[in-house]
């Protein structure tokens, strides 16, 4: 009997949609500038008309033509390439204005159930937002589909933790992430993301990992002396949290111990992180 053998091949986003007159599909690309808000907030909120103001604005020059077909994509994170699919539709009107809504739209029902849960993801090289999908689906690749509709308030699993010290700070008083962390003993890794560097720690005793994070978003070191010789502003900007291992709040102490030394030893975090002993 011959032996199969599994390959892992991209997916990209069009061999999920199957969109078959991509010449005449637009996919617009909408981040924050300057100022204004993040597009990802304003999902969060739940107020997806006020992303599809963006999707459909003309600015000096017209962005769509009557019949064509847009998708839109906003951006997860700032300093990812992460793409979050909110939006299939059709222009079905154009009210020739500029610089305020151009179009009127309908949505495309077959795509609903992929709004909000597919991520894919895209590095996106030019100042132009407004792209022809033929010219950049193909690189457009899925990285997740989620089960439910996207929603960073809720928390994750232990294992998908990744989350900047920002939206940690947003999120961690939220009732999913209070009882997932507070009777959790723990390895933690932080990383600053500007320069690679990383620090282990651990929570144990009566600290639990939720009271632990608390303390860093409160005092930004969490009382770690290299911690200490950075600005606040550096940590708010640059520092990721994920968790290593998870262990019961009747695991011993000495455990943890033992496990956060050998993670420091594993990612040499004392020759060349953060960590000080």
């Amino acid at each position: 009997m011959s032996e199969f053998n599994f390959q892992s091949e991209k997916i990209f986003l069009n061999d999920l949609l199957k969109i078959n007159d991509i010449e005449n599909t637009k996919i617009r690309l909408n981040i924050a500038y300057g100022g204004e808000i993040d597009p990802m907030s304003v999902f969060r909120d739940k107020n997806i008309e006020r992303i599809l103001r963006g999707q459909y604005w003309n600015y000096s020059k017209k962005s769509y033509k009557v019949g064509q077909t847009t998708i839109c994509l906003i951006k997860m994170k700032k300093k990812e390439d992460l793409w979050l699919l909110v939006h299939v539709g059709r222009v079905t009107k154009d009210l020739n204005i500029n610089n305020a809504i151009g179009y009127e739209y309908e949505n495309i029902p077959e795509f609903n159930k992929y709004l909000g849960r597919v991520i894919v993801r895209y590095k996106n090289k030019s100042q132009t937002l407004i792209r022809n999908a033929s010219s950049i689906i193909g690189d457009c690749e899925i990285v997740q589909i989620l089960s439910n509709i996207y929603d960073q308030d809720q928390f994750p699993g232990y294992e998908n933790i990744n989350i900047s010290w920002q939206d940690l700070n947003n999120i961690i008083e939220n009732d999913s992430w209070k009882t997932a962390l507070q009777n959790q003993k723990g390895v933690y890794l932080i990383t600053d993301i500007s320069n690679g560097k990383m620090y282990i720690g651990s929570a144990y005793s009566e600290t639990m990992i939720l009271n632990r994070w608390r303390n860093y978003l409160h005092t930004r070191h969490g009382g770690n002396i290299m911690l200490k010789a950075l600005t606040n502003e550096h940590i708010e900007a640059n520092f990721r949290f994920s968790i290593l291992e998870i262990f019961k709040s009747t695991t011993s102490d000495q455990i943890i111990l033992d496990r956060e030394g050998w993670w420091k030893r594993t990612l040499l975090t004392r020759e060349f992180g953060y960590n000080a002993n």
